[in-house]
Order: structure tokens, then sequence, then C-alpha cells
């Protein structure tokens, strides 16, 4: 390719910086062809939800036995509360960017989100034993202190001391976490859409797991556990499923009809099926390097999303949770289903100029991840605030320099030179248009066709 092309192509890409990476006028204005969505299983059911409440209520208040325990009638009120704030939100908030496998399951991820928010408010303002002696009202099992796995120790693949298993070392390391790492990537994947952007996150995790092993001893990994295990086999091979499924997404056809109106058995059931996949999809395209707001959003995007991961470990650590614990489970679930959520919006907010407003789901995710590192904070000051290795601070001292410095040369010095850049190539254009190069101080005609 010749210089003149690349100094057009350069000219080229400054002047489409500010386009957008998706169509959003198209998709707003694109009708999808979706005949079922008027039927019984699509409508608020409002005044029946009213009713079924109301019939619930007057048995509690009049028909059932009174109990004189004072914690039990505590813990059912509060769970009433919870059970009828989610049952309003699920039938009265707006629907949010998913509509399957139905939108109501997504009103209800955004009010357990924003139960989990207050819960999370309430514990802040508690002492650290009391935050510990909440969680035995959950499970009558916490509250007790924790030992953390340490996964170094050994770290020779093959160990000639144990010729009846001389890789014992590598099949310890093999537990329940390890089909978690890879369907979670998977899943992560699907959320963020974007290749580059999940191996940059799955590798700075690895590298932040290095970083703060002296707090935590579940991040103390062997070399070819963190690199070969983790980054390369089980996030590599989840990201890859992830591409793939969403190149398959993305190439699928997307046109609705009702179940009643399939004829066959086969169509039916295929249509059912599908009635989990997606309505519509929009390929994500973050372009980090479009702008410099854009470039801060993503590192923004990325710290939030690698804080939300670092605080499942130190969560469990500070308020003495078992890793395999169903808690743990739950939060995680309720992360995908609000991430995938979350990260739409945040997307659509970055990219589309006519949307003014912070996704709601967003917004409460972001102060749910600020919340949880608070509390973090707070129970856990002398964890958190143990002092980094020398050499583990000299190289994120390095590493943020050189991120600085590429911010600096990309957005600043590389944009004054590139009218220079773009005078000069006005100057070999109007030369190589009369077949005339400039080689070795001397004129020399080109070879034209």
């Amino acid at each position: 390719m010749s210089p003149l092309k690349n100094y057009d192509e350069m000219g080229e890409t400054e002047s489409n910086r500010l386009q957008t990476a998706h169509d959003w006028e198209s998709y707003k204005n694109k009708d999808f062809y979706d005949d079922g969505t008027m039927t019984f299983f699509w409508r608020a059911h409002t005044l029946t939800v009213l009713f079924l409440l109301t019939c619930v209520l007057i048995y509690v208040a009049i028909f059932e036995d009174e109990n004189m325990d004072v914690g039990y009638n505590t813990k059912r009120g509060i769970v009433a509360c919870v059970l009828v704030f989610i049952l309003l939100g699920a039938i009265q908030t707006p629907d949010g960017p998913f509509r399957r496998p139905h939108p109501v399951i997504w009103r209800l991820v955004f009010c357990v989100t924003i139960v989990y928010e207050l819960s999370l408010i309430f514990i802040l303002f508690q002492a650290v034993g009391d935050a510990r002696h909440l969680m035995t009202h959950l499970d009558r099992h916490l509250g007790r202190s924790l030992g953390e796995k340490d996964y170094g120790g050994n770290c020779n693949v093959y160990d000639g001391d144990r010729p009846g298993d001389p890789f014992h070392n590598v099949w310890d390391k093999f537990d329940a976490f390890v089909p978690t790492h890879f369907f979670g990537w998977w899943l992560k994947t699907l959320i963020i859409r974007d290749w580059w952007l999940c191996t940059v996150m799955s590798i700075m995790f690895e590298i932040l797991e290095y970083t703060l092993e002296h707090q935590l001893p579940n991040f103390s990994e062997c070399w070819w556990d963190h690199w070969i295990m983790d980054a390369l086999v089980c996030n590599g091979l989840g990201i890859y499923l992830g591409m793939k499924t969403l190149q398959y997404f993305s190439m699928k056809p997307y046109h609705w009809r009702s179940l009643w109106k399939i004829p066959t058995y086969k169509g039916k059931l295929q249509r059912i099926i599908a009635q989990f996949g997606p309505h519509s999809w929009i390929d994500f395209d973050w372009k980090p390097t479009s702008s410099l707001t854009r470039w801060f959003s993503t590192i923004l995007v990325t710290f939030i999303f690698l804080l939300a991961e670092l605080n499942t470990f130190y969560l469990k650590f500070i308020l003495w949770v078992p890793p395999a614990h169903y808690l743990n489970l739950v939060r995680l679930f309720i992360f995908l289903l609000a991430g995938a959520v979350s990260m739409r919006e945040t997307f659509q907010y970055l990219d589309d100029p006519e949307c003014k407003q912070f996704g709601r789901q967003s917004w409460v995710l972001v102060s749910i991840i600020i919340t949880e590192f608070l509390i973090i904070a707070k129970f856990g000051w002398n964890t958190i605030t143990l002092p980094l290795p020398t050499h583990v601070a000299i190289f994120w001292m390095i590493g943020l320099l050189a991120l600085f410095i590429w911010t600096l040369w990309y957005f600043f010095v590389r944009e004054k030179l590139l009218p220079s850049f773009r005078k000069g190539s006005g100057f070999f254009r109007s030369k190589a248009k009369n077949g005339i190069s400039l080689k070795n101080g001397s004129h020399s005609r080109l070879k034209t066709d």
C-alpha cells in the first residue's frame, strides 16, 4: 500500500470520527414483525395482580392465626415488604431495552437490584461484627471465620517425587471454578460483545490477582494457573465461544410469528426455544480511540467491570461467606442479568447522540458496585491498605505512565501532526499526478499505466 493511500485513509478516518458505531435512527424506526405481543401473556394484568395481592393480605389480617414471636414476625414482615415492592415494580416500571423472554423478567431484575442496593446500604451503616451476624439470618452456618484457599504452593507441573501421580499439582487446581471461569467468560462476552475489550479485561484481572495476592491468599496462583489454565484455556475458550455465539446472533434473521400460526410441531418447538433468545440484535463497536471522551469512557467501563470482579472476592472474605455458598452464586446471577441490560444501556448512551440520560439499570448497578467497595473499605481497611510490594508498585507506575503518554500522543500530539501530514500528502499527490517522484534528491519519472 502506498504512502499516498495511507494519508488519504488517515484523513477519512478523522472525518468519520464523529459517526456512531450503530445506526440508531434506523433501529428506532425499524418495525420488527411480531404478531404475538398482544396475547394474554404479554399484558400487564395490573388489576388481576392487585386483586390477588388483596386476597393474600386479607388472609393474613383476618384468617391467619396470630404469632407472638417478634423475630419471626419481623422477618416475615420484611420479606413481605420486599416481595410487594418487587411485584409493584414488575407490573408498573417501564420496559427496558430487552424484550425476551418477557419484559417482566427484566423489570424483576431491575427491582431485585434495587432491593440489593438497599440491603448493601443498610449493611454499610452497621459495625463489622453486626454485619457478619446479619448474614446468619440468611444462613445459620454463616458468621464464622473462613480459611482462604491458597492455589500457589508447589508449582511444579511434573513432580518426579510422586511417580504414581506426577501431575497431581495440575489436577489439584481443577475444581468447580474451572467450568465457572469458562462459562462465565462466555456469558461476559455475550454482554460486552467485543473481543478486544474482553481480552483486555481477562488479562487485566490476572494482573490484578498478581498485584493483590499479598492481601488475599485466594489470589495466589502458579504462573501456569494464571496464564495457561485461566487466561488462555478457560477465559480464552470462553471468549472464543462467546464471539462465535455473537456471530450467530448477528447473522440470524429476526422475524417473529405467533405460535398458533406455525403449522408443525417442530416449528412450534423452535419458536418456544427462540423466545429465550434476543428479540433483535445490535453489534457493539465501542470505538475506544474515536475520541478522547470515548477513550476515557471505555477505560471507565473496564475499571468498573474489574472493580465488580474484585468485589466478589473481597466481600466473601470480609463477610465470611464461603466461596461455594449459594449467596455468591445468586449475586453473580443477578450481576449477569443486570450487567447485560447495563452494558446495552451504556453502549447506547455513549454511541447514540440522541440518548441524553444514563440508563436506570446502569445507574443502579454502578451504585451497587460503589456501595460494595465502600463496605469493603469500611470493614476491611487493614486488608486493602496493605502496601504493595516494591516491584508491583513499580510495574503499575510504569504501566500507568505508559497509558498516560500514549493518550497524550494519540489524542493531542498526533492530532497536531496530522494536518502537516495531509499538507505534505497534497504535495506528493500533485507530483504523482504528473508521474514525478522525488528519489535520492533528484527527479525521476514514475512508471504509469
